[in-house]
């Protein structure tokens, strides 16, 4: 278990940048920590994809759907390390907004930002050689059908992957006793690598080559949530309600590694199906 991060006045970016800076994500480490932290949406997006792409490699060249690519940060991401071209697609932010974060690292003809909500996607069927997602899947993702709709813009042996919050195991009743204080409702779309591989498999569309719990997950999580309590309760930061991180340390803290975590699975459509 993570010790609390130390409160501090203010951090300098040289600070943020070592708290940031863990081994296991050399890729991730290369980025400047305060433009992740200014530009967040959730857990440390970078950590996400790095740890995908390490059961799902990316070929240069490759057509990539990044789907709920929030703030574009993954799509920059995938774009830069491994020479791919990424269609950023998000419903909550701007394409305006993602292109002048595009653009800032000159990958305006490697990046497109496209406005999109995930049941009608502007895209046609076969276009794509991968589609990934990063703590973004689950709010559309655990609909039965939805992997009938979406493995259509994948090109036939394409890859689909993403990497959510999840359970290690699936429960009868949520939430867990010990988790009631933190718990927020939509964490119902939480769930175990055995449910997700029982999920997409069960279409008959797709075959789940990796599913798995990232094995630090937990703690990636805890740490960054901790940092983002602290940059909030120094102002380096603004207040936003909804992210609920005191609870979300709270919670995690009582976890105990127990439940929660990061699910990261890895499929291909099956080739002559759908």
């Amino acid at each position: 278990m993570l010790a609390l991060v130390a409160m501090t006045p203010t951090r300098t970016d040289q600070e943020l940048q070592q708290l940031l800076t863990l081994d296991r994500y050399p890729l991730s480490a290369k980025y400047p920590a305060r433009w992740v932290v200014d530009n967040r949406m959730g857990p440390n997006p970078l950590w996400l994809a790095e740890s995908l792409a390490e059961v799902m490699p990316l070929q240069p060249g490759s057509r990539v759907l990044d789907m709920g690519c929030g703030k574009a940060l993954t799509s920059i991401f995938l774009a830069k390390e491994f020479g791919v071209q990424v269609w950023a697609t998000d419903l909550w932010v701007k394409p305006t907004e993602n292109a002048a974060r595009i653009a800032a690292h000159g990958l305006e003809d490697q990046v497109f930002p496209i406005y999109a909500e995930a049941h009608a996607l502007p895209y046609a069927e076969g276009f794509f050689d991968v589609a990934v997602s990063y703590d973004a899947y689950h709010y559309f993702g655990t609909d039965d059908l939805y992997i009938g709709y979406y493995s259509r813009f994948v090109k036939p042996g394409g890859a689909i992957g993403f990497v959510v919050p999840g359970m290690s195991t699936e429960v009868d009743t949520l939430p867990p006793p010990e988790l009631a204080d933190g718990w927020a409702w939509d964490f119902c779309a939480f769930h175990s690598p055995a449910w997700w591989r029982r999920t997409l498999e069960n279409s008959g569309l797709v075959t789940v080559e990796h599913a798995d719990m990232l094995t630090h997950g937990h703690d990636d999580w805890l740490l960054w949530v901790d940092i983002r309590r602290e940059l909030t309760a120094t102002g380096a930061i603004a207040h936003e309600a909804w992210e609920r991180a005191d609870e979300q340390a709270a919670m995690l803290r009582k976890d105990t590694q127990r439940y929660l975590g990061f699910t990261r699975v890895a499929a291909r459509r099956k080739p002559g199906n759908g």
